[in-house]
C-alpha cells in the first residue's frame, strides 16, 4: 500500500513538472531599426519594436492572456539635481544630489498599468517602473537609492519626464494577436547619443515567465558627426576657428547694420 501511494505521488510530481515544461514560453523581437543617426533636421523618432511569444522546442504556448514590459535605457551618467530657495528676496542653489551613473534616457512600456498583472514586491524586485527602477545617489560618502517619493529623486525624475528623457507609458504595448506584440519607443530630438538596452520581460498570473534583451545604437551623422569628432579630436583648433568665426560673423553684421 506505502509503494502504491509513493508511486502515485511520484507519477502526480512528474506530471505536474511535464505540464510546467510543456508551457515554456520564450520572447523573440526584432527593431524596425537598430541604429538612429542624428542630423541636422532630426526631430525624434518613434521605434517599433516587434515581438512574438513562442513555445520551447517541444512544448506548447500555454493558452492565457500575457503582459509585456518593455524597459529602455540610455547610455549611463552622473548628474547633479539642486535645490533652489528664497535667501533676502533672492533665488539660490541651497543644496544639491548628485545622481550616480544612473540612465540618460528612461522609458517603461506595458500594455496596461502594472498593478493590475504583478504585485509591489514583484513590480519592485524587477525595478518595473520609474518609481521602482534603481537610481543612486550620493549622499555623503554613500551612494545608493532612496525611497521613490524622496523629493530630489522626484525633482530629478519630473525633470528628465519634462524633456521627454524618462517616461512611462501604460498603453505602449500592444498585442495584435494573443501571441504578437509591438511597441513604440519614443525616442525626442535631443536624446543621449550611445548605445541603448532594451529589456522586454512576459508575465502571466502575475508572474514572469520569460524575458529577452536587445540593444540599438545613436549615433550622429553628416556635419552634426563632423563637428563633434573635431571638438573631441582637435580642442584648441576647434575653439580658434569656432572664435574666429564669432568675431567674423558679428563684423559683418556690424558692417550690414551700421549707419553713415
Amino acid at each position: 500500500m506505502t509503494m502504491r501511494r509513493l508511486m502515485l505521488m511520484l507519477a502526480i510530481v512528474l506530471g505536474a513538472f511535464g505540464a510546467r515544461q510543456a508551457a515554456a514560453e520564450r520572447l523573440v523581437v526584432s527593431l524596425s531599426n537598430h541604429r538612429v543617426q542624428i542630423t541636422s533636421n532630426f526631430v525624434g523618432e518613434d521605434l517599433v519594436l516587434f515581438g512574438t511569444v513562442e513555445p520551447d522546442p517541444g512544448k506548447t504556448v500555454r493558452q492565457a492572456n500575457y503582459d509585456l514590459v518593455v524597459t529602455v535605457t540610455g547610455p549611463r551618467m552622473t548628474f547633479r539635481t539642486r535645490r533652489k530657495e528664497r535667501v533676502l528676496g533672492i533665488w539660490v542653489n541651497t543644496t544639491s544630489r548628485e545622481f550616480v551613473q544612473v540612465p540618460s534616457y528612461l522609458a517603461v512600456l506595458s500594455n496596461r498599468p502594472f498593478a493590475q498583472f504583478a504585485n509591489a514586491e514583484t513590480l519592485r524586485r524587477l525595478q518595473i517602473g520609474l518609481d521602482n527602477f534603481l537610481l543612486p545617489q550620493r549622499i555623503g560618502p554613500d551612494i545608493a537609492d532612496t525611497v521613490h517619493d524622496d523629493p530630489f529623486r522626484v525633482a530629478f525624475v519630473r525633470l528628465k519626464s519634462d524633456q521627454r528623457l524618462y517616461s512611462e507609458i501604460s498603453n505602449g504595448v500592444t498585442f495584435l494577436t494573443p501571441t504578437v506584440f509591438r511597441a513604440a519607443i519614443p525616442l525626442p530630438a535631443d536624446v543621449p547619443t550611445g548605445t541603448y538596452g532594451i529589456n522586454v520581460k512576459l508575465f502571466a498570473g502575475g508572474a514572469m515567465i520569460a524575458h529577452t534583451t536587445s540593444a540599438l545604437e545613436v549615433i550622429k551623422a553628416g556635419f552634426e558627426q563632423y563637428v563633434a569628432e573635431a571638438a573631441a579630436s582637435n580642442g584648441l583648433l576647434y575653439g580658434i576657428a569656432t572664435t574666429l568665426m564669432a568675431l567674423m560673423i558679428g563684423w559683418i553684421a556690424s558692417a550690414v547694420f551700421r549707419r553713415d
